[in-house]
């Protein structure tokens, strides 16, 4: 038997920051199998509804309504679990300001304070970003809106119109954003510099950025403009608006481009029209890519995107293959020969997509919620190689972003070391602001467990992130190592080396480049 308790709050909002805290925090009470802290939008409710939660606990919950949800073993340890995330959400409050100080509670408000902003950040149930967003262009502002569930059809109006203004919209779901040194969204810490980068995909941005940083150069912007940005229906208006602004900006000497594969005809008509400042491309996952204009690089990975950036300012390449053949030898010695299977638990979506098209060109089709080819979400067969991002809606309803609740790749990591055809556990651990403090306290107990096993299976990871960073890097990556866990330096290495091990092939021609 269980307890499944619900407490609710009249009109009472709280931003999704402090909701994936409470929720965070009830996750880590004793006995508690399930926690949600939400905003009560039909969407929300519905899924508290699928998860157990009765009609009379939901009656009469609307959009501007808080609820909290636990499922733990007793009734006693689900009101404690309440209570904690009450207690979160109370300690994550802004502090009361005197009344000359009162936070804005609009955006009328907010630019009638003092300051001289040129920037909203819209976080709000998608229903209604829209409409903030267009307030936001109707007073000059640049927007960025993190907020997801915004329709197609919204986004092409929105950008439509903040293109005729000569405005930034960077979204929606832009989680990631760097503007005048300071970011916003999940975001790292970084170095100040001259690589600008601008990018449809918000973990392929940390990506490039966290590798410039550790390769000894610095970022100047950083403008998500969305995943959708460059779909045929929107055109990449933003990403062109967003490059003419770093072209344009003395800091920025080189330009990164970072995308998932975009439509053809919208790549076509990019690659041509850059070229003002050095600048390199990386569409991840593109197919016969068509030309580019002189001055731009185009590149297949991440990593090649960070270190061509490094070389055009006349840094030395980073080497980055030393001592990878003869770590994954080791590795693949001990395992058994039943284990073929690579299977990925990724946190970003950039970093699993990148990851399926490194581990098709060695192993064959990768099946995942984002397949690269329609054919490879079906069902995968036993002993099939599987990508899932856990970042995607299906499982995110009801509980935090894996990049804020490490707690959720848990069990997948748990099924995965009892699949006897598993040989390679390949997850992502992405650091920075927004991110849970310490992930490694979460998962490297379970790869521990993973990796005491006779046979294998091994855990590939890769930690991305900076020294600056409040996680700390080399911190995260020690617990790791202690785990038993085979460390990569990069996320594109990380598959390579994660197809190294499922072939026996410690000599993969690219993990050794």
């Amino acid at each position: 038997m269980s307890a499944l308790l619900v407490r609710t709050r009249r009109d009472t909002y709280v931003d999704s920051v402090q909701l994936m805290a409470a929720t965070r925090t009830m996750l880590d009470q004793p006995g508690v199998g399930w926690a949600a802290a939400v905003m009560g939008t039909p969407a929300n409710v519905a899924t508290l509804a699928d998860e157990g939660c009765g009609a009379d606990q939901l009656a009469g919950v609307g959009a501007n309504d808080l609820a909290l949800a636990v499922r733990a073993a007793t009734e006693r340890e689900a009101t404690a679990a309440l209570d904690a995330g009450i207690g979160a959400l109370t300690e994550a409050a802004p502090a009361a300001a005197r009344p000359e100080e009162r936070a804005p509670l609009t955006l009328e408000e907010a630019l009638a304070s003092p300051g001289g902003a040129n920037v909203a950040l819209v976080s709000v149930p998608g229903a209604f970003a829209t409409l903030e967003a267009h307030k936001a262009l109707s007073a000059g502002l640049h927007v960025l809106v993190f907020s997801d569930n915004v329709p197609l059809a919204d986004e092409v109006e929105l950008k439509t119109r903040a293109e005729r203004l000569g405005l930034l919209v960077m979204g929606p779901g832009a989680g990631t954003g760097v503007l005048g040194g300071v970011g916003l969204g999940f975001a790292n810490a970084l170095r100040r510099g001259p690589v600008g980068v601008v990018a449809a995909a918000g973990t392929g941005a940390q990506e490039v950025t966290t590798l410039v940083d550790r390769w000894g150069s610095g970022v100047s912007q950083v403008i998500g403009v969305g995943g959708r940005d460059l779909h045929e229906e929107v055109g990449a208006r933003m990403t062109r608006l967003a490059v003419r602004t770093l072209e344009a900006d003395p800091a920025t000497e080189v330009l990164v481009l970072v995308s998932k594969p975009p439509a053809r005809a919208t790549a076509r008509a990019l690659l041509a029209d850059l070229g003002r400042k050095p600048t390199v491309a990386a569409l991840v996952g593109l197919d016969d890519p068509p030309p580019a204009a002189r001055g731009v690089q185009l590149v297949e990975t991440l990593e090649e995107a960070a270190a061509a950036a490094v070389r055009m300012l006349g840094a030395p390449a980073p080497r980055l293959g030393e001592g990878l053949a003869e770590r994954v030898g080791r590795a693949a010695a001990g395992l058994d020969p039943a284990r073929v299977a690579v299977r990925g638990l990724f946190s970003g979506g950039t970093l699993c997509y990148e990851a399926m098209v490194l581990l098709s060109r060695q192993l064959g089709p990768v099946h995942s919620n984002v397949p690269l080819r329609p054919e490879w979400a079906t069902p995968a067969p036993d002993g099939a190689h599987v990508c899932l991002d856990l970042g995607e809606e299906e499982f995110t309803r009801g509980r935090p972003h894996p990049m804020i609740d490490p707690e959720a790749r848990v069990d997948h990591i748990r099924r995965e070391s009892d699949d006897p055809s598993t040989a390679v556990i390949l997850l992502d651990v992405v650091l920075g602001y927004g991110s849970h403090p310490d992930p490694a306290s979460v998962l490297a107990p379970v790869c521990a467990d993973a990796t005491d096993r006779s046979g294998g299976p091994e855990v590939v990871v890769y930690v991305l992130g900076t020294d600056g960073d409040p996680q700390g890097l080399a911190a995260q990556r020690r617990q790791f190592e202690d785990a038993g866990c085979v460390l990569a330096p990069t996320g594109a290495r990380a598959a390579l080396m994660s197809a190294a091990l499922s072939r026996r092939q410690p000599a993969v021609a690219e993990v050794l480049q």
